[in-house]
């Protein structure tokens, strides 16, 4: 879908309705009438945007966008959410609390859409990195449990043949990281609350988003079988 972002009036609406009538298993959406005349939806949604923009923008929020299988496929920013939502391209699962009010007319904002087509996109691979380690360990250092002065620490020392790994790599405070040293964890009278593992989830969500999604209750439900034993971090 070709959108350019600068501005919803250049939106090309490819649906004559907007209309959720006919599709089962779908939330009912409140769509004003004014976005049900397609000659003012581009001009209703410039509103729209020009609104979330004038009260400071909308990133904090997200949107979360499932394929058409209910597999977690993205976290959009609200605007984003709004041009799927209104274009027919996804119906609403779930609405947020917030709503948006333009031009006399109130908007409901959602908080989980599902697309009408399926997505089709090669698996990823999961990569290691600092914040995808931080992000695993719940930014809490594995040794004492601090949340200060934080970086990672391989658990059998690089220099002696420890590889980057998910499986050999934890968060760990400056203090710890210091008091460890060259040793392990057993030579330095360290333990640690449990083996550090690769986690095991559907990562077209980079991870350090999918830990703070998933501890979101609204979106739980829907991505917390993606992220099994994630709740031991």
């Amino acid at each position: 879908m070709n959108i350019q972002r600068k501005s919803a009036r250049n939106l090309t609406v490819e649906r004559g309705k907007i209309s959720h009538k006919g599709r089962p298993g779908r939330l009912k959406s409140p769509v004003p009438q004014r976005l049900r005349d397609s000659s003012s939806r581009a001009d209703a949604l410039h509103d729209m945007m020009q609104e979330m923009y004038h009260e400071g923008g909308s990133g904090e929020h997200g949107v979360l966008v499932l394929n058409h299988n209910f597999e977690p496929l993205n976290i959009c920013a609200v605007r984003r959410g709004l041009v799927l939502m209104y274009l027919n391209r996804a119906e609403v699962i779930k609405f947020s609390e917030r709503t948006l009010n333009s031009a006399g007319e109130e908007y409901p904002v959602p908080s989980v859409l599902r697309l009408f087509e399926q997505v089709k996109r090669p698996t990823p691979t999961l990569k290691i990195s600092r914040k995808s380690i931080l992000a695993r360990d719940s930014f809490m250092c594995q040794y004492c449990g601090s949340k200060q002065n934080l970086t990672i620490d391989h658990v059998f020392p690089r220099h002696r043949g420890g590889e980057t790994t998910w499986e050999n790599v934890v968060c760990c405070c400056l203090r710890c990281n210091n008091k460890k040293g060259p040793l392990t964890p057993q030579e330095a009278g360290m333990r640690l609350p449990y083996p550090p593992r690769k986690p095991h989830y559907v990562p077209y969500i980079s991870f350090p988003r999918f830990v703070s999604a998933v501890r979101r209750p609204e979106w739980r439900e829907y991505l917390e079988g993606y992220g099994k034993g994630l709740e031991r971090y």
